[in-house]
């Protein structure tokens, strides 16, 4: 049984392999998944599993803490483990550490989604949020879409928007704090939201037409980024529809309404990296919600794990 530490992943990791990764393990079937959330007091432990026949089983077990931050001394946020399993022989070939996986594996379905929605001229993203996530969001689509280049984000706090920006300058990127959030809407060729919002912070009446927008941070029933328009608006993808319908209250929510039904997402990732579906013209705006779930983690670990192999 191989240790892989952050460190480990950071070495053998880029985005473009993290995207192939994750491309390559969507040809394979689909995974058999199942999931467990407990919370206790504004604090969640989340644990995932999946096995994807033909490539490797595995679990990822989280606990998120949102207070740690402020802790003294500070703690992260989220914390957790993957268990990585041989698929014919059943045994734990590997430990991964899990929030270094998880920064991969969330950015890098968000950057395949956008390979296959967004236009391949874009130029202006939108950041909505500047936590954990924003940065790897970021430096992902602007990997698979190189024409990016410049970058807004919206935060509630604005020194950590500041913060941001200041760092993406220092890498030579063009950036900028925004205020008015209907008015950054209306600017962005492509929107990423990775925030803890409970209501919709995107309207779908700002948005222009042609833009990709990219759903990441709700993953509970209560938690939300983009109002009803937004899905109606667009048409609507998400990566898997067995980590969203039933799961996640940006689809749960308006499904429960009325306001879209099943037969409005149009497809998953099965069918982008398949070529079933995809953007069919340059005005059309596609949403694609990212529902993460443990057979993205499986995909990254185990690319991991045999590059570190060396096979």
């Amino acid at each position: 049984m191989r240790i892989v530490t952050g460190d480990d992943i950071r070495s053998t990791c880029s985005w473009p392999f993290a995207v192939e990764a994750l491309r390559a393990g969507h040809l394979m079937p689909p995974a058999d998944l199942r999931d467990s959330l407990v919370e206790n007091a504004g604090r969640k432990m989340l644990v995932r599993t999946a096995w994807i026949p033909g490539l490797a089983s595995g679990v990822k077990a989280v606990t998120i803490y949102p207070d740690n931050p402020s802790a003294e001394p500070p703690m992260p946020s989220v914390q957790g483990q993957v268990l990585l399993f041989d698929e014919a022989q059943g045994n734990v070939v590997a430990v991964l550490e899990g929030v270094d996986l998880t920064a991969w594996k969330t950015a890098g379905d968000s950057a395949l989604g956008a390979s296959f929605l967004a236009r391949q001229d874009v130029k202006t993203m939108l950041m909505v949020g500047a936590g954990s996530m924003a940065r790897p969001l970021i430096d992902a689509h602007r990997t698979m879409r190189p024409s990016l280049d410049h970058v807004m984000v919206w935060n509630r706090s604005k020194g950590r928007a500041r913060a941001l920006v200041h760092s993406l300058e220092a890498s030579g990127i063009e950036a900028e704090t925004v205020d008015d959030l209907d008015a950054a809407v209306s600017r962005a060729d492509l929107i990423s939201s990775a925030t803890m919002s409970t209501e919709p912070l995107i309207r779908g009446a700002a948005l222009k037409p042609g833009t990709h927008v990219d759903l990441v941070g709700a993953y509970t029933p209560a938690m939300r980024e983009a109002d009803d328009d937004v899905l109606t608006s667009g048409r609507l993808f998400v990566d898997s529809h067995a980590t969203t319908i039933g799961h996640i209250g940006e689809v749960m929510i308006p499904m429960q309404a009325g306001v879209i039904g099943k037969a409005d997402i149009e497809g998953d990732m099965h069918d982008l990296v398949q070529g079933r579906a995809g953007r069919r013209t340059p005005d059309e705006i596609t949403v694609f919600k990212n529902g993460g779930g443990a057979h993205l983690d499986v995909m990254i670990a185990h690319a991991v794990y045999l590059a570190l192999e060396g096979r």
